[in-house]
């Protein structure tokens, strides 16, 4: 069983390289964004309750995030392993997703970050927005907001995966190809 936690600033590749990674290590792959907006399109319990935040403009508290991601892990039994995309995000998240691994007999194999500078990625974002149609990626002072809040709250967790012997960086710029070469690189040495 292989469990990867994918970390990258907004438009590092993340989605991108998921697609590859899921095919070919046999992996689920696990995007909180999709996991919100399906459980909040299906009028979920869980989903209803996101909602109310998200209405509010406040965070989905971590407890719904993780009741959200445990049920999706017991819904995936004969996964080969999982790969976490958009999630933790903050160490408290963090020691309860490996909290719940280690009830299931799991733990997080690694975790890899894409890194690329943020100028790069900006201009990534603004191209991507003309064609997406998302607001937050055609307004680059929320697009800095964005970096800003993963350097405050996430980059901590890069800390605390090296601390445990599993975290892993990898240059996120390069054709898709190239890219992929290299998170196949780190995945085939674990």
């Amino acid at each position: 069983m292989i469990n990867i936690v994918l970390f990258g600033k907004p438009g590092a590749g993340k989605g991108t390289q998921a697609e590859f990674l899921k095919g070919k290590y046999n992996l689920t792959h696990l995007s909180t964004g999709d996991i919100f907006r399906y459980n909040i399109k299906n009028a979920t319990k869980l989903g209803m309750l996101a909602k109310t935040y998200m209405d509010k403009g406040d965070l989905v508290p971590d407890e719904v995030t993780i009741q959200m991601l445990q049920s999706e892990v017991d819904q995936n039994p004969q996964s080969s392993g999982f790969l976490f995309d958009g999630f933790p995000r903050t160490i408290a998240q963090a020691e309860a997703l490996d909290s719940f691994l280690v009830s299931k007999n799991q733990s997080i194999t690694a975790t890899i970050a894409l890194e690329a500078n943020d100028e790069i990625l900006v201009q990534r974002l603004l191209e991507r927005g003309k064609t997406s149609g998302r607001p937050d990626d055609q307004d680059e002072e929320k697009i800095r907001n964005r970096y800003d809040e993963y350097n405050q709250k996430t980059a901590p967790l890069m800390q605390y995966y090296q601390a445990q012997g599993k975290f892993h960086a990898v240059n996120g710029i390069g054709s898709i190809e190239e890219i992929t070469a290299r998170l196949s690189a780190v995945i085939d040495s674990l």
